[in-house]
């Protein structure tokens, strides 16, 4: 398969006029799960100028993980969270006040990759029998997806494969590289980080084998929403249209625009790591969630055995401000 080449990312600001948006004057702290170009249509609405000509200020910070994210939107430190969805449910199940919940959808599937050791051009999920596949943290989106699709391949924990769960979000890859494991999930740029070290190889696209879920979304308190409504509303009018421009342009023309965004890469990788996720339908062409989403999404959690309780979709998802924003 293609594979993504992208290194590290410093969010850059691009001016360029853009006039989609409504006039702001508003400072969002976003933390973020991790920072990847799967993420694209939110990078290039700052490197468009987006966010900057319409009055909203990013800042910027990386969790290194959900619950690292929600963390910090929960301490104050920031205002919103860039994450999987799963987590505003175990805040919630926790009967925590004034709870996440999520505002707007960003990504609907898997971005990770399955790395394994050798170089496998004829990958076949059923050739895993007896290895040790590092899961990531249990309970987080990475593990039950993949999990998920394991079980559906007919594999079982303990009995015919090893799903290791010990290893946190952000030491997935110096772990698998010092020897532990078989396979490993990674997002980009990691993947191909431990591919150029000769740790490794990738060898499938997990979202493309395990569909369509609700897999990365914007969140926040219920008063940070009520208060500021107004400026959540530019701020994902802003993502979709950054998100439409990407799907009318070319691979390298999106490219060119992010490539401040990722120093040290090629601007030809960087459009062949665009070109893939494009492939593989990564993103939400618009922000509202679907019942229909959330419930697979509770199925994946389900299947992994982190659900205890189903919780309503009205319960932790506000579409008021999404439902506003169309193709």
């Amino acid at each position: 398969m293609k594979k993504i080449l992208i290194f590290a990312v410093i969010l850059v600001i691009a001016v360029l006029p853009f006039a989609g948006c409504s006039k702001t004057d508003d400072t969002i702290r976003i933390n973020e799960v991790t920072h990847s170009l799967f993420y694209a249509p939110f990078y290039l609405a700052d490197s468009l100028g987006l966010f900057e000509q319409n009055g909203i200020n990013i800042e910027l910070t990386n969790g290194g993980g959900s619950d690292a994210s929600m963390t910090a939107l929960l301490s104050g430190n920031a205002d919103v969270a860039l994450c999987g969805p799963e987590t505003t449910i175990y805040v919630y199940q926790q009967g925590k006040q004034d709870y996440p919940m999520v505002f707007g959808q960003l990504t609907k599937r898997d971005g990770a990759f399955l790395v394994g050791r050798n170089f496998e051009p004829d990958f076949d999920w059923s050739g895993l029998e007896g290895k040790t596949v590092i899961m990531g943290r249990r309970g987080g989106m990475p593990a039950m997806t993949l999990q998920y699709i394991l079980n559906r391949h007919g594999y079982t924990d303990g009995q015919n494969i090893t799903m290791d769960y010990s290893v946190q979000f952000n030491m997935l890859a110096p772990t698998f590289a010092s020897g532990v494991g078989d396979y490993v999930t990674l997002f980009e740029p990691t993947a191909t980080q431990i591919e150029l070290q000769g740790s490794g190889h990738i060898v499938a696209s997990i979202g493309q084998e395990g569909g369509e879920v609700p897999y990365t979304c914007f969140a926040a308190s219920q008063s940070y929403i009520r208060k500021n409504a107004k400026t959540l509303e530019t701020f994902l009018k802003c993502v979709h249209e950054a998100t439409l421009w990407l799907l009318s342009n070319d691979n390298l023309t999106v490219a060119e625009k992010l490539v401040d965004a990722f120093p040290g890469t090629d601007v030809k990788d960087l459009a062949n790591a665009i070109g893939n996720y494009r492939a593989a339908d990564s993103w939400k062409t618009t922000p509202s969630m679907t019942k229909e989403s959330f419930t697979r999404l509770q199925d994946v959690m389900e299947n992994a055995g982190e659900l205890t309780q189903r919780v309503e979709f009205e319960k932790l998802i506000d579409n008021s401000i999404a439902d506003k924003i169309t193709l």
